[in-house]
């Protein structure tokens, strides 16, 4: 008796290379000639640099550091505000949603673009402001924006840089700049017109900074601004020869004292400097009237970081901000604040027109999934990319941003979408907080 594998002669089911479907006979017979099964794909190029095998999550990345860096500046990127709650609530609360995929559909034209104020970027994530960064990781700004414009991704610098603000927009015309502002207007306008004369397009208002948080790892770990070389300091330098050699001796060596560069419209004192410490004065006196006067002056995108209250949100719109930045400072600002996912569909319901963006706590690609699935326009992230500058530069920043936008790019296809703007919260679904 034939089988299907092996059909009897003038019997059965022929098989795919019998010579009765192919060739002359086939072609003779109006029969397209199959084409040839594809069972094997020619390995990647791609292959990751073997000091980065190790790093495969964006978590990874704050392990390795660890390692490399003093406790002292370690502890000042990744730590939080007294219990660290407002810390931890933000990274949990995307915990509390699980995905609903959608299966058996043709996610083959996948793409992970993002159109945000008119640029066209990679990946809706970018890097958020990280102060100081040129001491965790040499020339820290650069790195950051030299693997944002490799990259096609967004990076703002922030106000506590360490390298002018001339320099890192020459490295990357497409960075954008967050102000630390006083309530004293022409403070405001001097820096203003110089970061609008170097070119920048996007001003990033700092609201949530009336004060300094109480971080209270700083004073245990031993770190200060400016920084006192206690003994405490000088041994956990000597003892963690790769930072200080990589990045605080070559930066002396090569470039000199490290200065906050833009915190004012004239350069600031030295990091290190014992008779001058950072003009902070009127912070607490910033009002909604210093915004209204900015939208007067700044014709560039602005956008108003720190927001958490849908009041709030209102007010900066009404002021004529062009978007907002949901945060809590990565919990470094006031504990027990409440994670800017939890009020994100509030806010999104009502943002007509207003680009709604959102950092704090997000590590995975399904963490951008659940934010743009809500209501967001796009994300940023920092702590994992200043980590990655420290272990590799700008190609470690890079090797970071690549993992999450494959990770975006393959959940992609798992929840059954082609582009990110097919998100809504029906692929969503609130779970109770598991412990």
């Amino acid at each position: 008796m034939a089988t299907l594998d092996h059909p009897a002669s003038g019997s059965g089911t022929p098989e795919r290379d019998s010579p009765t479907v192919g060739g002359a006979d086939a072609t003779a017979a109006g029969i397209a000639a199959p084409q040839a099964i594809v069972t094997s794909l020619k390995r990647s190029d791609a292959v990751t640099p073997y000091r980065f095998r190790d790093l495969l999550a964006l978590d990874d990345f704050e392990r390795h550091a660890k390692r490399l860096l003093p406790p002292m500046i370690f502890q000042y990127v990744s730590g939080g505000v007294e219990t660290g709650s407002a810390l931890a609530h933000s990274r949990g609360a995307y915990a509390d949603y699980a995905l609903i995929p959608r299966l058996m559909r043709d996610t083959s034209a996948r793409d992970t673009a993002t159109t945000l104020f008119g640029h066209t970027y990679a990946a809706p994530f970018g890097i958020g402001p990280l102060g100081g960064a040129a001491f965790i990781a040499y020339r820290g700004d650069l790195a950051l924006a030299e693997a944002a414009r490799r990259m096609n991704l967004p990076m703002c610098l922030s106000a506590s840089s360490l390298i002018k603000l001339e320099d890192v927009y020459a490295q990357n015309p497409q960075a954008w700049f967050q102000g630390y502002l006083p309530g004293d207007q022409t403070r405001i306008d001097r820096l203003l017109d110089r970061v609008a004369a170097t070119g920048y397009r996007t001003f990033v208002v700092t609201a949530d900074t009336p004060t300094l948080g109480n971080r209270e790892h700083n004073t245990r770990s031993g770190f200060s601004m400016p920084i006192k070389v206690t003994p405490k300091v000088a041994w956990q330098s000597a003892t963690h020869p790769r930072w200080l050699l990589g990045t605080v001796a070559r930066t002396f060596l090569k470039h000199g004292a490290p200065h906050f560069e833009n915190t004012e419209a004239e350069r600031g004192p030295p990091m290190m400097s014992q008779g001058a410490v950072r003009n902070t004065i009127a912070r607490d006196q910033l009002s909604w009237k210093n915004l209204e006067a900015i939208r007067k002056r700044w014709t560039g995108n602005l956008l108003v970081k720190g927001l958490l209250a849908p009041e709030d949100v209102e007010i900066a719109r009404e002021c004529g901000a062009d978007g907002v930045i949901l945060s809590t400072h990565g919990g470094r600002q006031l504990d027990y604040a409440v994670a800017p996912l939890d009020v994100l569909p509030e806010i999104a319901a009502r943002k007509s027109g207003l680009k709604i963006i959102v950092d704090s706590g997000i590590r995975r690609g399904t963490d951008v999934m659940k934010a743009l699935a809500l209501g967001a326009d796009f994300v940023l992230l920092g702590r994992p990319f200043i980590f990655g500058a420290a272990l590799g530069g700008a190609a470690g920043v890079e090797h970071a941003m690549r993992i999450l936008k494959e990770e975006l790019n393959r959940d992609m296809a798992l929840i059954g979408i082609n582009r990110l703007s097919e998100l809504n919260p029906d692929f969503l679904r609130r779970v109770p907080r598991r412990t």
